[in-house]
């Protein structure tokens, strides 16, 4: 059978290895008899399972002690909401850094709530790269400072973090969560959809500092406020026990496989090997700032998109699959996770050279 490599964006391809174990422990968790979705998520197996996670996550991003971590469902939408109705603490407007699609849609489930003052854009470029802070107009009296730190559609990473002063600040991680260490304690708040870099669809991880919740608008929803999540332990409803335990697996990989610092030097080959191919060749563009060019997701077209089609059927036919790019910006993208071997790349880069070279 032909070796399959796995290029979607989310969901997105997961560690071999925590497959095997997932594959392994599906009918008997560890002796209980009960599959972990058989379990109640207030029995004491499915309790030592998300406490286990907890921890590990804690300890790969060195998350400080006053900070909550929540398991969450709803995906980043839900967060674009909860965002203003948790911090916007009786002030009148926030800061968003529009930066591509993601953060379109956090600017607009925001202006709901409160006024949004757009502190920088990078539409003037059709979302090619990133504003740096020196562009940025932030308001001293915002509520926050919203970013997406890397644009999973267009493909825009932000590699530094942000200085907000006293304003806490917000990320969007949802698509490169866990590839790179990261210094929580410059963040307000955290948040990401699991299913790109850490487990299955349905799972919310938010990372927040315990002085900022408590205090909602009012009318929220219970559902939707986050202290009564963290008070809790994230079980106020029935949460995502099986992507909560198979993230708890990926936690897991990863500390196995070095932690993050090991994880970012390999995600660095990885992208430099396919950006490097791009570079050299006549028929693939890059349409990304080269300082902003995604680890995670690499977008890139054709010189001649007539010829899309068929580089995609024959991609697939390679056993390389989910190269198509998202609607709303055409061309390919390659998505290449944590999870993602090298080698998956490679495939790539060989099958990219070969179909240049059969255009003459």
């Amino acid at each position: 059978m032909t070796q399959i490599y796995n290029f979607s964006a989310g969901p997105a391809v997961l560690p071999k290895e925590v497959l095997q174990q997932a594959a392994a422990e599906m009918l008997d968790w560890h002796g209980s008899g009960m599959s972990v979705m058989e379990m109640s998520h207030r029995g004491k197996e499915f309790m030592s399972i998300a406490a286990e996670a907890e921890a590990d996550l804690r300890e790969l991003l060195a998350i400080p002690a006053n900070y909550k971590v929540l398991f969450l469902q709803g995906g980043a939408h839900a967060q674009f909401s909860m965002i203003p109705l948790n911090l916007l603490r009786n002030k009148k407007a926030a800061d968003y850094i529009d930066t591509g699609i993601w953060s379109q849609k956090a600017i607009a489930e925001a202006r709901k709530y409160c006024e949004v003052n757009v502190a920088a854009s990078s539409a003037d470029h059709n979302y090619t790269y990133a504003p740096e802070q020196s562009a940025w107009k932030l308001d001293p009296d915002a509520a926050y400072v919203h970013y997406t730190s890397n644009e999973t559609i267009g493909g825009v990473e932000i590699f530094w973090t942000p200085e907000t002063g006293d304003v806490p600040l917000v990320c969007d991680m949802s698509s490169h969560i866990l590839s790179r260490p990261i210094d929580v304690s410059r963040y307000g708040l955290i948040y990401a959809g699991a299913q790109k870099n850490i487990g299955p669809a349905g799972l919310t991880i938010v990372i927040v500092r315990e002085d900022l919740i408590g205090e909602t608008l009012p009318g929220t929803p219970t559902m939707l406020d986050y202290k009564i999540h963290a008070d809790n332990d994230s079980m106020y409803n029935t949460p995502p026990t099986y992507g909560i335990y198979i993230a708890g697996l990926v936690f897991k990989w990863l500390k196995a496989n070095g932690g993050l610092a090991a994880m970012e030097q390999l995600n660095i080959r990885k992208a430099a090997m396919l950006y490097d191919y791009i570079a050299s060749s006549s028929l693939y563009v890059s349409p990304i700032a080269p300082d902003n060019r995604s680890r995670m997701n690499v977008p890139f077209t054709l010189r001649n998109t007539a010829l899309d089609a068929e580089f995609l059927k024959q991609a697939q036919q390679r056993g390389l699959l989910q190269l198509k790019g998202h609607k709303l910006v055409g061309g390919m993208r390659a998505s290449i996770y944590n999870a993602m071997p090298i080698e998956g790349v490679q495939a790539l880069v060989s099958f990219m050279q070969e179909f240049e070279r059969a255009q003459g």
